[in-house]
């Protein structure tokens, strides 16, 4: 099916575009009628726990499938665009400040994930990159993902997906000056430090409209293949909260009058192995019941941004020191994150 819509994309590009608007846009809208059609047709109380359970679950799969299709095949077509060799040459010898904003905002619109921070941190030491500037893209890519942003954007609005993306750049930009600022480079393990240096030169390859297409259906292919069973379970986690938790004892264990919540949140979601798709639906049913939405975010923040997986893998490249310097540094910055939105929302 893939190849055979590549093979469309690259004869007729703008035909394939809009087909593909056009049915992605008529599905989305069919979403809400099919899910209470399923749910009418089961033997069920309407106003019952599993009746809500389930219109959640049939509702929500769908349509987050769809969201995570339609912005991972539009953020493949602008990765194109972002080669790790593209991007490298865009930090290397940029100031301090100025370098770590373009950081912080090149690592939102770049695919990289945790399973290339590796190599992606060893080629930024050797083009010179500052350790301050690494790590606020370090800390956007994760933090402030295209897929987290798009599905808060579908299920909240656009001013819950602006905070969330103002916020997160915040604290990837401070953060990683912060760490710029304490001069950490001799914790970087001895091996990093005595890479030789390499020339961050680039040479752009020219893609076709239809080159690009073919990109973003290929990263449907990899990155939607991969983590809808993350979808499955984070969907079905959430209904299950949607459809049976009391909301009067959410609202008291991830309310905003609970002080303690908040770290808690942080605390829980470190340990936690998922990703942005996973979660999301997670923190649709508990703003639902009643828990705060500093408290969930930060609980979000923390899962994506500060997940065990990869500070294994950073392990590789960094001290003990440094990672808990980095983990202690995100942290304060998700708290704060989780107190402001409880603040003023």
């Amino acid at each position: 099916m893939t190849v055979l819509a590549i093979q469309w994309s690259r004869r007729n590009p703008w035909g394939f575009l809009g087909v593909s608007i056009v049915l992605w846009w008529g599905l989305y809208q069919l979403l809400a009628p099919a899910a209470e059609m399923l749910v009418t047709v089961l033997p069920l109380t309407p106003e019952s726990a599993l009746s809500h359970t389930l219109q959640f679950f049939f509702y929500d799969t769908p349509k987050v499938l769809l969201l995570l299709t339609g912005v991972v095949f539009i953020m493949g077509m602008i990765n194109s665009y972002f080669t790790p060799e593209r991007t490298r040459a865009l930090l290397a010898g940029r100031h301090e400040g100025i370098a770590n904003v373009l950081a912080a905002s090149l690592g939102v619109v770049t695919p990289f994930c945790s399973c290339s921070a590796v190599p992606l941190f060893i080629g930024f030491v050797q083009v010179g990159v500052p350790l301050g500037v690494t790590f606020s893209f370090l800390i956007a890519a994760p933090m402030v993902n295209e897929v987290a942003l798009t599905l808060l954007f579908g299920l909240f609005g656009w001013k819950i997906a602006a905070l969330y993306l103002g916020l997160g750049l915040t604290v990837a930009v401070a953060a990683g000056w912060l760490i710029g600022r304490l001069r950490l480079e001799p914790y970087l393990e001895d091996w990093v430090r005595e890479l030789p240096k390499t020339s961050a030169d680039f040479t752009a390859e020219a893609l076709t409209l239809g080159d690009r297409i073919g990109l973003g259906l290929q990263s449907v292919r990899e990155i939607v293949g991969k983590v809808w069973p993350y979808i499955l379970v984070g969907i079905a986690v959430g209904a299950g909260i949607h459809g049976y938790v009391p909301q009067d004892a959410m609202a008291s264990l991830m309310g905003k009058d609970a002080w303690w919540a908040v770290p808690l949140a942080v605390v829980i979601g470190i340990p936690l192995y998922t990703n942005a798709a996973g979660v999301i639906p997670i923190v649709q049913a508990l703003l639902t019941k009643g828990a705060a939405l500093g408290t969930v975010l930060a609980f979000m923040m923390s899962v994506i941004a500060l997940s065990l997986p990869e500070m294994i893998i950073l392990r590789k490249v960094l001290t003990l020191r440094l990672i808990a310097i980095f983990v202690g540094t995100v942290a304060a910055g998700i708290l704060l994150v989780g107190y402001v939105f409880n603040a003023v929302l």
